[in-house]
């Protein structure tokens, strides 16, 4: 048995990310950059208004206010993808909207609530300082600039800045497809009656939704406590997935047959249960290169087993730079205590006091319930005994 700490190392260490892959624009929300994105042209293209105004010679209003306004001659107009050619003069005003084109020798915008147009002259009535209400070329996105480094995650705001650089196609690293087996003569699908000492099978449902829901492939098989159904079901999955978990059979009883079967596989194991409490029945190892997560049956052993050590596996395989759960700080609302020779994770919700942040343990009968309710997980690290009240700590945000 190993450390928890040691475990994640050998995880992420012999875990490589999947290839890559060309995908369209809108298809990458949500991928990981395969490499740097570099913008291929400038946004905006040209110095554009940034208000609706009039551009005019800063020098011309220095002194404009309302009690002492400047009044410009009006020549011309200029609209958000079609500007004005002439040249504006001293003493001379160009109606400009938003997104315009700034013309030649106009070296800013002043807005439309310190103007008023009478008779052909515009009157203004505050100054506007060289640069006003002009956004320059390339502002937003410079020519050859780095925009997205590689390894990161692309929300759509990336997407949106994506387009606005000029790239409709970006190489990402392909999404893991996993295969998911939960075994056991007890375990049905949901639908089918629940006969007597049957059970529904919520732990492969757990582990598929949190597939979905960072966008990897899925697929579910429920397979009976047969030594060559699930030799079958193994080998099957292994040659049409990239990776794949399996649900219950981990631990050492006679009827656990997962681990040994892929020992006879010949797979290439670097652990099988590790000091973390719930969920050390775990195994991970790499069968033809492909990883391989054994976790164990009971809902939360399974849960944590997954969210711990599988999903940052996983992260990994679809080129995450910080696989696993996002962490923030928070205040421990009560004591909680562990094993000192143990990583012990608890389950907790958030709450808000006096502007901080409070993780307060979840201590539900039902331990489906609980792990429904939870929104963070706390961990007291090996070596540790207790997690103070008011100590701050990272918690892992579900």
């Amino acid at each position: 048995m190993i450390s928890f700490d040691k475990a994640f190392e050998l995880t992420l260490e012999h875990i490589r990310p999947l290839n890559r892959e060309n995908a369209d624009l809108l298809a990458a929300e949500g991928r990981i950059a395969a490499e740097d994105l570099l913008a291929r042209v400038d946004s905006p293209s040209l110095d554009v208004s940034f208000k609706d105004g009039y551009a005019i010679q800063a020098n011309d209003v220095s002194a404009a206010s309302s009690q002492s306004p400047v009044y410009l001659t009006l020549v011309g107009s200029a609209a958000a993808g079609g500007g004005w050619y002439g040249e504006v003069r001293s003493g001379e005003a160009v109606r400009i909207l938003s997104g315009a084109p700034i013309p030649t020798g106009a070296d800013a915008v002043v807005s439309d609530e310190f103007t008023q147009v009478k008779s052909g002259s515009v009157q203004v009535t505050n100054t506007a300082e060289p640069g006003r209400n002009i956004l320059p070329r390339g502002l937003d996105v410079n020519a050859g600039s780095l925009i997205v480094p590689a390894g990161k995650k692309m929300s759509p705001p990336a997407i949106g800045l994506l387009a606005a650089a000029g790239l409709m196609e970006v190489p990402v690293i392909k999404q893991p497809r996993v295969a998911i087996i939960a075994t056991g003569d007890e375990v049905l699908a949901p639908g089918q009656p629940l006969l007597q000492g049957k059970l529904y099978a919520s732990n492969l449902f757990t582990l598929a939704a949190w597939c979905q829901r960072y966008g990897f492939e899925v697929e579910t098989f429920l397979v009976k406590d047969d030594a060559d159904r699930i030799r079958l079901a193994l080998t099957t999955c292994l040659q049409q997935f990239d990776t794949m978990l399996t649900s219950g059979g981990a631990w050492k009883g006679e009827r656990d047959l997962v681990v040994h079967i892929l020992d006879g596989l010949g797979w290439q194991k670097f652990y099988h249960r590790v000091r973390i409490g719930p969920g050390k029945a775990i195994a991970f190892g790499l069968y033809q290169d492909k990883p391989v997560f054994c976790l164990p049956g009971g809902p939360p052993s399974n849960h944590m087993a997954f969210v711990q050590l599988a999903l940052p596996g996983l992260h990994k395989l679809a080129g995450y730079s910080h696989p696993g759960l996002p962490k923030i700080p928070a205040s421990m609302a009560e004591s909680v205590t562990g094993q000192v020779d143990w990583t012990q994770f608890k389950h907790g919700c958030l709450l808000k006091d006096d502007h901080k942040l409070l993780f307060q343990p979840l201590k539900y009968q039902s331990r489906l319930q609980e792990m429904a309710d939870l929104e963070a997980i706390a961990c007291i690290p090996e070596g540790q005994v207790e997690l103070p009240a008011g100590s701050t700590v990272w918690v892992q945000l579900i």
